[in-house]
């Protein structure tokens, strides 16, 4: 079932104008997750929101938002208040400029969408949009309020629809500056990077999605695993941070002697992605299967809508 959107409005280019929704791109439901328990009783820990003075807990309808001023002073701004903050942006992605894919700092990216044409018209109108920024080799770049914010959105085509994705403003990204001023000016040499250029064109290959395991959720599903079945659980050697021969370490990375025992590790055929981790949870009971027999899924988790 496919998630509610999280916008509908209009998309316009100058007097082009189609009723489009906007969707996430991107969901980390499937991961792993963990609730907080009292470790005496072993109940989950519940949340209330009190009044900051009296210690009362406050009942939803009471709580409104409010800016603070300093350390007693705050202005309440009402629900109503901000809905009257009336920007066009809340019901229209206008297209303001086209800049070249290459011009927009990987800094600024926050996260993908997908847009639509929103029901059964506006499909020609949302086409004529999609083709000219494809044709044109360009980036659209638009302007939608989300979670009463407004935001910068970057719109380029994909397959039939189009991929939206959010922007910072500049005062959002922190300068490199203050991070990189202490880094050592280090003069690197030829031989060094002649060896370190060989190792890229070992390693050198397509982007493919699908051979990338997530090896982190699989130890945390081993760990859930071993503790259903009441398996005690050995803590595995942390790596050390020996001091190594630079020009050595290099020379053997070259020649396959760098990580022996990750050699056979990295030949492994990629595991398929599975479709939802509960699938993975395997229960405790049960005989093992045989070599060869085929594995018998556990059945997928109905989502709840979002």
């Amino acid at each position: 079932m496919a998630p509610r959107a999280n916008w509908k409005g209009f998309l316009r280019l100058s007097l082009v104008t189609c009723p489009v929704a906007l969707y996430p791109a991107t969901s980390e439901s499937e991961k792993i997750s963990f609730n907080q328990l009292n470790r005496k009783t072993g109940h989950r820990i519940k949340y209330t929101k009190v009044d900051a003075d009296t210690g009362e807990e406050v009942d939803s309808e009471d709580i409104v938002k409010g800016y603070k001023i300093d350390t007693d002073t705050f202005i309440e701004v009402s629900k109503e208040e901000l809905e009257n903050v009336a920007l066009e942006s809340t019901r229209t992605i206008e297209i303001d400029e086209f800049v070249d894919r290459s011009e927009i700092d990987p800094r600024y990216l926050i996260r993908p969408y997908y847009l639509r044409p929103d029901g059964k018209v506006g499909h020609d109108a949302f086409a004529v949009i999609r083709e000219t920024i494809r044709e044109m080799d360009k980036v659209a770049i638009g302007r939608v309020v989300l979670t009463n914010r407004e935001h910068i959105i970057a719109l380029e085509p994909l397959d039939k629809g189009l991929m939206g994705t959010l922007l910072r403003y500049p005062y959002e990204v922190r300068s490199a500056d203050e991070y990189f001023d202490e880094i050592q000016d280090v003069k690197v040499t030829k031989d060094m990077l002649d060896l370190a250029k060989h190792i890229v064109n070992q390693k050198s290959g397509r982007f493919e999605p699908d051979k990338f395991e997530d090896q982190y959720e699989q130890a945390l599903i081993d760990l859930i695993n071993q503790k259903r079945a009441g398996k005690p659980i050995t803590p595995k050697e942390r790596p050390t941070g020996n001091v190594v021969d630079l020009m050595e370490a290099l020379r053997r990375s070259v020649g396959g002697e760098a990580a022996p025992a990750k050699a056979s590790k990295s030949a492994k055929k990629p595991k398929k992605a599975s479709s939802g981790q509960r699938e993975m949870l395997m229960p405790i009971e049960g005989k093992k299967q045989k070599d060869g027999a085929a594995k018998k899924p556990m059945p997928k988790p109905q989502r709840k809508s979002a």
